[in-house]
């Protein structure tokens, strides 16, 4: 579907694909397009929540500047997906028990991560240099935030919140991985050390901004150039960390299901970046916070949530959208809420076929408290088509 609701109340237009913008999220992104450094408009996608510091699903063109709030400190989270040859007929619940109980042993998540003896030292090498470089420019960044020694032992970790490890059947009952992770403790020091900075220089020059968490970094400015590399640092550094992540996965199946190839490329996307790109007439920074590029022939991957169905699609190249699309459901209310208004009995239920954890500690990613999947596909048709509906059978939640 087109655009739903535009908001003209900033200095440029809001292009929303959807009519269910909770309060918060609606004000976000009036405080946007009020900003100078705006570019055309502001867009949000159907999956649009209020969000820490920017609104999550919103996409942001922005000229010669970068707001590091907008990106976040979740660098570079995003997913990767990938088929494999085997179909439903090749899994049974004990095999997939296994399989659950096999990646739950070899991925570490939450707040743990690989002992020294099982890093993932080698694909972690190829980022060390760069970082080192990094560290010796913001000496306040490795000494604030000691867990930037921990990035190697966090290579193919998957972290919490939201994250997680799926296998799932496509509707030709052919078995997929697909999992959501990002940079990790490092991306989450380098999202706040700059945020911060960012801050401090507003005050410093006395900017008005309508948001606090607003503050950005113009091109040539002290900290811009180190922004640029520090952030480009941990997108590379998570879409490593899914592959290197999937490998984990793939090499788990193997010990307990039957002898396998993967038959597609891996879909790696992220969906908190900020990249260069060209629209209506401009080079901007274009900042992505819960949105995925959708490029004409782009492939994507839009989750649900964990009792939902997920989505392979193909991007359609709008250009109203800035060629982007929602990157999952959207939580329609917050952990907090869902924790007081479900029981595991009610997960139990709404993971019904699906072999997860079904206890209290995961109740605030019940499917219900995001808002239905089909409902958000619906809304961006114009968007995206797609290309494989897949539903989940194991998921491992961070």
């Amino acid at each position: 579907m087109p655009v739903r609701q535009v908001i003209e109340e900033g200095r440029v237009p809001v292009k929303i694909y959807t009519d269910d913008v909770e309060a918060g999220a609606r004000q976000q992104l009036v405080n946007l397009s009020q900003l100078p450094i705006i570019h055309h408009h502001v867009a949000a996608m159907p999956d649009v929540h209020a969000g820490i510091g920017s609104t999550v699903g919103a996409v942001i063109a922005t000229h010669r500047a970068i707001i590091p709030a907008a990106v976040g400190v979740d660098i570079g989270c995003g997913m990767i997906a990938m088929r494999a040859s085997l179909t439903g007929n090749d899994l049974d619940e004990q095999r997939l028990k296994r399989v659950f109980d096999q990646i739950s042993r070899d991925v570490p998540v939450g707040r743990e991560q690989h002992k020294e003896a099982r890093a993932l030292t080698d694909a972690a090498k190829p980022f060390g240099r760069e970082l080192r470089r990094i560290l010796d420019k913001h000496p306040q960044l490795e000494k604030r935030f000691p867990r930037t020694q921990n990035w190697v032992f966090q290579m193919g970790t998957l972290g919490g919140g939201n994250h997680f490890i799926e296998l799932c059947l496509d509707e030709a009952n052919h078995v997929w991985v697909m999992l959501h992770s990002g940079s990790r403790g490092i991306g989450n020091a380098i999202g706040t050390y700059f945020i911060e900075l960012a801050r401090r220089d507003a005050e410093r020059q006395q900017i008005a901004l309508p948001d606090r968490d607003l503050a950005y970094f113009r091109e040539g400015a002290e900290h811009f150039d180190d922004y640029v590399e520090a952030v480009g640092w941990a997108q590379r550094y998570a879409a490593a960390n899914r592959r290197a992540m999937a490998d984990l996965v793939l090499a788990a199946m193997r010990r307990h299901l039957p002898a396998f190839e993967v038959t597609t490329e891996a879909v790696n996307c992220h969906h908190n970046y900020v990249e260069r790109e060209r629209h209506y007439g401009a080079d901007v920074w274009v900042t992505r916070k819960g949105a995925i590029r959708a490029r004409q022939g782009d492939l994507g991957i839009i989750p649900g949530s964990m009792g939902a169905r997920s989505y392979i699609v193909r991007g359609k190249g709008s250009e109203e959208s800035f060629q982007s699309c929602a990157h999952g459901a959207g939580r329609r209310m917050s952990r907090t809420q869902a924790r007081k208004t479900f029981t595991p009995r009610d997960l139990v239920e709404q993971t019904e076929g699906v072999v997860c954890r079904k206890d209290r500690g995961v109740v605030d990613e019940i499917p219900g408290a995001y808002k239905p999947i089909d409902e958000v596909m619906a809304n961006q048709s114009d968007l995206v088509e797609v290309v494989h509906t897949l539903k989940q059978v194991v998921c491992v939640k961070g």
